[in-house]
């Protein structure tokens, strides 16, 4: 009680043992001594605030790690926390009691998909704070070494699968229909598509280009590509932990896009959708940007049907166009006009949708993560797929399609279908691609 306007502690008597009788039930309970230690200082009064200190004093926005009050709405969304022992309330404890997050492993193993800070009411915002801590460990030496080769591949060649950028525009030799590359063929264009990585050079990625490729042109669409100019956009490598590589990517790209006149920038890749929207205009780049999905879903209407493909689909929401962005209709309205398909969605949709694994570097960690995961996020949501009763999953993400055709093997549902929405849309228009 008060007393003289200040608080008294507690005086704890304790005793060896105690009989206690309930008043409902009479029963009578006996308590070990332990029951009146919570008057005691708890654990916490053993550690200093220092290690949030540290990741405040970071160049960055990390501080907002210290805010968290431990409600735990964070721990059930996070998709990592599903497969392993993490999530950014337990990644605080830890701060908390003194570890340094610097030289964790969990700094790498968010994903940066965004479902924490969807449902935190203290806005712990970890989309800032693993980056900035990360690029910070990444400025010490501290980096897995899949991530390190990632970074490396992207400085010497423009993308993170250390392909040749003279080949970046040979998937449209079996695309079936003429692709203009601005560099041969310069002059004003609508589209300027920005192929990015993936879907330039991935064996399944090269496939949904090419689908694009013959539903635009069959749409009239005016677009053309970059081809040996374009670099990676690079916003999950500056996720993963390498700022300075993003800046110097920046700086390349939009001197590129200066040298061509262009309407609209349309790409397939939500990371560089993201980094377009949000990332290059903090730098002084502004550009109409959509995704592919956004460019074609108001057109959808144009296309002549060839065939029904009598599928029912499932439709995997990537958390940076959804989450990040907020675009849950553009996908769904392509996949609903696809005469024959029977949309059914997975229970972790669109807000609440669950993560590939791929975002924040994740698409370059499945062998580092292996080590402190029952499974991949991958995995786990391909089970969540065949549970819908799905023949076919449906994507709009070039990191998903591998990841999701992988999982599907390795969790022996290899009869699941993986597809981007593009394939599936060239598949009803019954194309028959020519050399």
């Amino acid at each position: 009680m008060p007393v003289g306007g200040k608080k008294q502690d507690p005086i704890a008597h304790e005793k060896e043992s105690a009989t206690v009788a309930s008043p409902i039930s009479g029963r009578e309970v006996e308590l070990p001594a332990m029951w009146n230690r919570m008057f005691e200082p708890r654990v916490l009064s053993n550690h200093s605030p220092d290690r949030f200190a540290e990741l405040a004093a970071l160049p960055g926005n990390a501080d907002s790690l210290e805010w968290c009050y431990g409600c735990g709405k964070c721990v059930p969304v996070c998709p990592v926390d599903s497969v392993g022992e993490y999530g950014p309330r337990k990644i605080h404890r830890k701060v908390q009691t003194g570890i340094d997050l610097m030289s964790d492993p969990d700094l790498w193993l968010c994903t940066t998909c965004m479902n924490c800070l969807r449902v935190c009411p203290k806005e712990v915002d970890m989309i800032q704070i693993m980056p900035t801590v990360r690029a910070a460990a990444v400025a010490d030496g501290k980096v897995p070494v899949e991530l390190q080769d990632v970074f490396e591949k992207t400085f010497r060649y423009g993308n993170a699968l250390g392909e040749n950028p003279r080949r970046r525009a040979q998937w449209t030799r079996d695309a079936g229909v003429p692709v203009r590359i601005l560099g041969s063929e310069p002059g004003p264009v609508d589209v300027l598509f920005y192929v990015e990585d993936y879907w330039s050079y991935h064996p399944r990625g090269v496939e949904a280009a090419r689908a694009f490729a013959r539903i635009a042109t069959a749409l009239g669409v005016d677009w053309a590509i970059l081809g040996p100019e374009e670099k990676t956009l690079g916003d999950s490598q500056r996720l993963a932990g390498e700022p300075g590589l993003f800046d110097a990517l920046v700086e390349d790209v939009t001197t590129t896009l200066a040298k061509y006149e262009f309407q609209r920038i349309v790409t397939p890749d939500p990371h560089g959708f993201n980094a377009l929207v949000k990332e290059y205009p903090k730098r002084g780049f502004t550009y109409d940007v959509l995704h592919y999905t956004q460019l074609l879903s108001p057109l959808i209407e144009n296309i002549t049907w060839a065939k029904p493909l009598d599928l029912k689909v499932t439709f995997h929401d990537p958390c940076y166009l959804g989450r990040h962005n907020g675009e849950y209709d553009a996908p769904r309205v392509l996949l609903s006009a696809i005469p024959g398909i029977d949309l059914v969605e997975m229970g972790r949709c669109k807000e609440n949708g669950y993560c590939c694994g791929g975002g924040g570097g994740g698409m370059w960690l499945d062998g580092f993560t292996r080590d402190y995961t029952s499974e991949r996020l991958s995995e786990r949501r391909v089970r969540e797929a065949v549970e819908s009763g799905a023949d076919v999953l449906a994507v709009c993400c070039p990191y998903e399609v591998s990841r999701f055709e992988d999982a599907a093997k390795s969790t022996g549902n290899s009869q699941l279908q993986v597809r981007d929405i593009v394939e599936l849309i060239d598949a009803a228009m019954a194309h028959e691609p020519t050399a």
